[in-house]
């Protein structure tokens, strides 16, 4: 036996340094496995087959011919399936979403609702199989027209409440010298992450073993363990590697349709969604329809602030896109009202995506705010500055911290907005009308309860196991930062492990608090360990091992208002000829708590704001109304930014630590998507004169516009 000797001679700390990923050469050199790699003896194959009507019920299937094709083995459907527990609760409070709860009925709620599993040897048999199976339905009137007039509109408590009201809006209103009353709308977008969702499942020894690719492997073995009514401690689910997620990876048909398979057939079976499958069955965040009132003295001090909602949910399960939440964070007023409503129609669940709420109801505030700056004849960045609150403008409660006027001022510094023009359509290249804008953004810097196992190793090296979830992050290599300097040594003789449910219960990857959340458990559980081998505790071979739990802790924080701020800046150039939009050069200054690993957290950041160029010029998913389905499902059909749209983009960040985490973590995931299509259009209008307020700003709906400037 020896004795472990913790603290690194060096007076470097690893967090706040640049590393590069620690699994980046098993990525780089194909030997990191993604779900839908890994081998199994006698793996069977599913192929989930999607209704083809939008509403009414399952007739029949005629299964017999399929059953009678080269390698088919089975054919599961509401007839024949296992049964599960619908009602259930699961890890955050909520049912999964309800697609997952497949073949219990012969109901089709939307297009795209899986009706049939197709089991064979390959997944080529599976496919031919599920493409012949001939499935007959009793369709029923359909209604999938979005609209903020919706005559079913109502409202919709999330994890916020849904109408929250201060003052008298009407009177103040009347009462202002500048007032701003527009609808703004964003459209049906998609996650559209590069790995698939794919899920294998077996049965060993009575137990339950998944291979998934999710945001949370404890969030998934909760759900899957009470919907087939299991003991918790009899199922396990493995996730290592996630090619993307943005808030799609939790409980879906797939994984529920592959433990069905292998339950049936005692046999491991895998199955993997088609890019086409995910627009159905891999949730997307709602279209909205928002209307923001603003009413301002002349000098821009806001008397009044309205910011009203709405989006799509579905017929089988209620969500809500709470975009109206970002206005009861960002600005003062008098008198401060916000909702978030919903309406009901024969569509797929929406579910959270990167910065869900912030994201498109960013876009509607801060393009207002915007056209108050417009009215009032003063700078955008000082009307921020001359309505930013002490407190939260709803809650009352102080902010943890709250830097973004400095991350305006810096990033005006570096954007050089001093040398702005204000006025709208004088600035031109040839055909290019050229024109900058600017934006605020934010986001909740939460935490959930997460626990942490850190074994101190016989060598001297030390491991740390939790059920985190690296959707490409970087959070893998942020976690062995955090857990280095916790334990005080150097990074080689720390190995973090993560995406195993046997590790014990942690915060899923989403809400940007995966890292926070997970660094405050291995932070936890370093430190008494820490204490144990100071006390001179011997190390045996099998080492020595302590466990956190954070949950008391996290309970424990005093009530404040806990966000990321930045400062969002675009450049944009317009052809006056094709109606193209060109994003030129973007910056975006955050501050964001403690940035744990710069090289990872600059690129977080930078696809945030490449996503936001995305949402702003390109991405739209369009239903059919006489069938209800997508039109173009497919990265064909349904455009994202690629490399000729993306120039000069650049992200930094003010200190900014949050005095309240054990490492000043706050989150990064998704503020850099917040206020980046709000900047973009706000430079559109500088470049023509022509307000956008209708996402995504297509080149069709530029030339339209006739503004002179184009026709110059």
């Amino acid at each position: 036996m020896t004795t472990a000797t913790t603290r690194t001679t060096t007076a470097q700390r690893a967090v706040g340094t640049a590393h590069t990923r620690v699994e980046g050469r098993d990525k780089v050199t194909g030997a990191a496995r993604y779900a839908g790699d890994i081998p199994f003896a006698e793996l069977a194959h599913g192929w989930l087959v999607l209704s083809s009507v939008a509403r009414g019920r399952v007739r029949s299937l005629e299964t017999a011919p399929v059953l009678g094709m080269p390698g088919v083995l089975a054919v599961l459907h509401h007839e024949n399936a296992p049964r599960v527990d619908s009602d259930h609760i699961g890890l955050l409070g909520v049912p999964p979403e309800p697609t997952s709860v497949v073949f219990q009925h012969d109901r089709v709620p939307h297009m795209g609702w899986p009706v049939a599993l197709v089991v064979a040897e390959t997944s080529e048999q599976a496919r031919e199989a599920a493409e012949a199976l001939v499935v007959h339905y009793e369709s029923e009137p359909h209604d999938v027209a979005f609209s903020g007039g919706h005559p079913d509109v109502y409202a919709l408590d999330g994890h916020m409440p849904a109408v929250t009201e201060k003052g008298d809006l009407e009177a103040e209103l009347a009462a202002s010298a500048v007032v701003v009353d527009e609808e703004y709308t964003t459209p049906e977008e998609h996650h559209s992450p590069m790995e698939p969702h794919a899920a294998a499942a077996r049965w060993d020894g009575g137990r339950l073993e998944v291979v998934d690719s999710n945001q949370g492997s404890t969030w998934v073995a909760d759900g899957l363990a009470k919907l087939f009514s299991l003991d918790p401690e009899s199922v396990r689910v493995r996730s290592e590697h996630v090619g993307g997620g943005f808030g799609s990876k939790g409980v879906r048909a797939h994984q529920v349709a592959a433990v069905m398979a292998a339950t049936v057939l005692q046999r491991p079976v895998r199955v993997v969604l088609t890019r086409r499958q995910m627009f159905a069955l891999a949730g997307y965040r709602s279209p909205t329809a928002q209307r923001i009132r603003l009413g301002a003295d002349a000098d821009g001090r806001l008397r009044a602030l309205d910011h009203r909602s709405v989006n799509l949910t579905s017929t089988v399960h209620e969500f809500v896109e709470p975009s109206a939440g970002v206005a009861r964070v960002m600005y003062d007023a008098d008198a401060h009202h916000t909702a978030n409503r919903v309406v009901r129609l024969d569509v797929p669940t929406p579910t959270w995506m990167r910065a869900p709420g912030e994201a498109p109801g960013s876009f509607a505030l801060e393009a207002a705010l915007d056209e108050l700056a417009e009215k009032c004849g003063i700078d955008p960045i000082e009307l921020r500055a001359r309505n930013e609150p002490e407190r939260g403008p709803v809650s009352g409660r102080p902010f943890s911290s709250r830097d973004l006027l400095a991350c305006f001022r810096e990033g005006a510094r570096r954007f050089g907005w001093a040398d702005r023009d204000p006025r709208p359509g004088l600035r031109r290249e040839g055909r290019w009308l050229l024109g900058t804008g600017t934006a605020a953004a934010s986001f909740p810097a939460g935490a959930g309860p997460s626990t942490a196992v850190v074994t101190a190793e016989a060598d001297g090296t030390f491991t740390v196991r939790i059920a985190a979830a690296d959707l490409g992050t970087g959070a893998r290599t942020a976690l062995t930062l955090v857990a280095a300097d916790a334990l005080e040594v150097t990074t080689d003789r720390v190995r973090v492990r993560i995406g195993d449910s046997d590790f014990g219960p942690a915060m899923i990857a989403g809400g940007s608090m995966g890292t926070r959340s997970w660094a405050w458990a291995i932070t936890a559980a370093a430190g008494e360990l820490r204490e144990r081998l100071a006390l001179g505790t011997a190390v045996p071979p099998e080492g020595v091992t302590v466990r956190s739990d954070t949950t008391a802790a996290i309970g424990a924080l005093a009530q404040k208002e806990r966000h990321s701020f930045g400062a969002q800046f675009a450049e944009v150039a317009v052809d006056v000829a094709t109606g193209e939009v060109r994003v030129r050069r973007m910056l975006g200054v955050f501050a964001a708590g403690r940035i744990v690993n710069p090289l990872t957290a600059r690129s977080q950041f930078v696809g945030g704001m490449i996503w936001g160029v995305s949402m702003a010029l390109h991405e739209e998913a369009v239903r059919d109304l006489a069938s209800g389905g997508h039109v173009g499902a497919d990265l064909a059909g349904y455009h994202v930014a690629t490399h000729a749209d993306v120039q000069r983009i650049e992200a930094d960040w003010i200190d900014d630590p949050d005095p309240d985490d054990p490492v000043g973590i706050k989150g990064i995931g998704e503020i850099g998507i917040v206020g980046a299509a709000a900047a973009i259009a706000n430079a559109v209008w500088h470049a023509t004169g022509v307000r956008h307020r209708s996402l995504p700003i297509r080149p069709d709906r530029v030339l339209p516009a006739g503004t002179g400037a184009l026709r110059a």
